[in-house]
């Protein structure tokens, strides 16, 4: 039987890199670092995200109580004027829209009660919209600087496929996989942004493959391949408005409809030769924090899931300003 020996380095003799010595082996700092990063790295992001979500509601409740004050009036008044009374009322026909497209969820539920449910949400959803929408007026005249710093991951990106200058003050890096439907919903997002923000944010893409897509790394080596003949992006776009249709044969349909070297492309994909290219990200992504896709860095700070663009516009904004850009969306 083997004898484990595990020193706690609170002195004594023991190397200054080890944080433990198993049998005369040491097992390193750094190595321990580089298995923990990862998770750390999303354990970072929850308490910046706790702490943002508080920060923001108290630059809103200063928001209000100045403009209040300005007006000569309460809080209460205050949001009474600029957004329960203006919020568009409910109509009926929007309430039986939703009650038909929510009734299997509402359960057992009577037609009145689940009318009366809808119209509840409706108007709650409404008044938020309308809050968020006068408190970003607020904040587009009250001069709010946050200086609370996001934690950041430094997120390679060369080598990988880009659109937009290097020199942009913002860059987005998105870990993706060509078989997660989410992943294919965030197309018009980015798409959307890079309208918007033109030259002022490049994209990066890099390959997360998720092990519950079969396909998935496949077809990530399928783009890789691709690449190989220039046309990175044009089979990116095929392939997710393909999915789910990833299979090998597609795969190498798509790269005769797009013009590739079929025999060098054919040799690339079932050689394999972009299968450690594709793993390379996707233990990148392990150590930056990814767990699900598509996940993005914009300038290093995490945002997960197939968010709204608005959710993208907050935080490009806010790197736009920390630069000292004008932001575009307000």
């Amino acid at each position: 039987m083997k004898t484990v020996v595990l020193m706690l380095l609170l002195g004594g003799d023991a190397p200054a890199d080890a944080v433990a010595i198993v049998g005369g082996t040491e097992i390193s700092r750094s190595t321990l670092e580089q298995r923990t990063k990862g998770a750390l790295a999303q354990l970072r992001q929850q308490e910046y995200d706790v702490r943002r979500q508080a920060l923001d509601a108290l630059v809103a409740e200063e928001l209000l109580k100045k403009e209040a004050a300005r007006r000569g009036t309460t809080v209460d008044e205050l949001l009474k004027a600029e957004v329960q009374d203006k919020v568009e009322p409910v109509t009926a026909e929007q309430v039986q829209a939703q009650y038909t497209a929510m009734k299997a969820r509402l359960g057992q539920r009577s037609e009145e009660e689940g009318k009366k449910l809808v119209e509840q949400r409706l108007t709650e959803q409404r008044r938020s919209e309308r809050r968020a929408a006068f408190l970003r007026e607020l904040r587009g005249k009250g001069g709010v600087r946050i200086l609370l710093d996001p934690p950041r991951v430094a997120v390679e990106v060369a080598g990988a496929p880009t659109l937009g200058p290097a020199a942009a003050p913002v860059t987005i890096v998105e870990f993706s996989d060509f078989e997660c439907p989410f992943c294919a919903r965030a197309r018009p997002t980015l798409k959307r942004i890079a309208e918007v923000y033109g030259d002022r944010v490049r994209i990066a893409f890099r390959d997360y493959p998720l092990p519950i897509h079969p396909r998935a790394p496949k077809a990530a080596e399928a783009a890789e391949c691709a690449t190989d003949q220039g046309k990175f992006w044009e089979m990116h776009d095929k392939l997710f408005g393909a999915s789910p249709k990833l299979d090998i044969a597609d795969l190498k349909r798509y790269a005769g409809e797009l013009g590739l070297d079929a025999a060098a492309f054919d040799a690339c994909l079932d050689g394999g030769r972009k299968a450690a290219a594709v793993k390379a990200d996707l233990d990148a992504g392990n150590g930056y924090g990814v767990n699900s896709t598509p996940a993005f860095f914009i300038n290093g700070r995490l945002v997960s899931g197939a968010l709204p663009f608005e959710r993208f516009a907050e935080v490009i904004d806010d790197e736009l300003e920390r630069a000292g850009a004008k932001p575009l969306v307000q």
